[in-house]
């Protein structure tokens, strides 16, 4: 690109950084900006669904670390508004690459479709660190990138919850699952692990199905199934949001017995259901700090970059009333 053409691009983008997107938009807000002369890395960290709980706490953790740690980097806050908003979170990567930031930090919205960015990312001379949800292993190796991961093992956080399901349910029970998108690593995992909990228990997966990580969808998905099958005994849902989706479905629903349901992040919301007595348990897997292993990660790439790299694997613990104390 001749040296008008890029800053023109580089221009138009700051502009748009100042002028476009609040908090909560797609565009995500910013702790810095996109262009610095302070001479400190700058570093990209790119969210899924700003509407997500989940993600407001890790964009907050953050931008705590940043301030904690002014003089060491500069951040820029990024995010989407629906986590099936795949076009837009490639075009935020390719914007961060256009702004020349020295590292991404980025939880894909889908485990395939943002690895090409990302090659393109890497290919200009960023550091990129994948948090939250797994790239596709076989994607990377096909794009000859090698991108480490930085977060929990989902299947494990999902046995953990199953498991303590199983405790409260007999064998043969009937149980449902709603899954999340079926493209992003996490969502698969997350799926195993309630099926290998429910497996070791003799419980009955009588259905099992997608709901986007959405709540809405959820409580549409989980009344369908619900109608269909009145003898469930629990709901295992992939994430929070889709848990209290559940929970309305059950509370419309008017079955004669108790439906359980169990979620994954542990945010605010469940954490009131589960004072409640809605949701029986979720998984920590530490949202608010998941962010930060990234960026300390990525900056000690950009300090050293013949430091080896491999993939860290994070926290994830089982959540219950009992652990919220009063």
């Amino acid at each position: 690109m001749k040296t008008a053409q890029r800053l023109f691009l580089l221009a138009t983008f700051a502009m748009s950084t100042v002028l476009g997107c609040a908090p909560g938009e797609n565009g995500g807000n910013t702790s810095g900006s996109a262009e610095s002369d302070s001479g400190k890395p700058r570093i990209a960290l790119i969210m899924k669904s700003l509407a997500n709980d989940f993600f407001s706490a890790m964009a907050k953790g953050a931008e705590e670390h940043q301030a904690a740690h002014a003089e060491e980097y500069e951040l820029i806050v990024n995010g989407i508004k629906d986590e099936r908003d795949l076009s837009r979170q490639v075009a935020l990567v390719e914007e961060m690459i256009a702004a020349g930031v020295d590292a991404i930090v980025i939880a894909p919205a889908d485990s395939k479709a943002l690895v090409p960015a990302l090659r393109r990312a890497q290919k200009a001379g960023i550091v990129v660190i994948n948090i939250d949800n797994r790239l596709d292993q076989e994607v990377l190796e096909q794009e000859g990138v090698s991108i480490p991961f930085v977060g929990p093992d989902n299947k494990a956080g999902a046995k953990k919850v199953g498991d303590y399901l199983a405790t409260k349910l007999a064998a043969g029970d009937a149980v449902a699952v709603l899954e999340g998108i079926r493209t992003s690593f996490n969502g698969t995992q997350r799926r195993l692990g309630f099926e290998e909990a429910m497996k070791a228990a003799d419980i009955n997966i009588v259905a099992s199905q997608s709901a986007q990580w959405e709540m809405s969808q959820a409580n549409t998905v989980a009344s369908s199934m619900l109608s269909e099958h009145p003898e469930i005994k629990a709901i295992l849902a992939a994430n929070d949001n889709m848990a209290l989706g559940a929970v309305a479905a059950v509370q419309s629903a008017g079955l004669d017995h108790p439906v359980l349901v169990v979620g994954f992040d542990n945010i605010p919301a469940v954490r009131e259901a589960m004072k409640e007595g809605k949701v029986l348990a979720t998984a920590d897997q530490h949202g608010d700090k998941l962010a930060v292993y990234g960026i300390e990660y990525a900056l000690k790439l950009i300090d050293d970059s013949d430091a080896e790299v491999e993939d860290r694997e994070t926290p994830v613990d089982l959540i219950t009333a009992e652990d919220l104390g009063e």
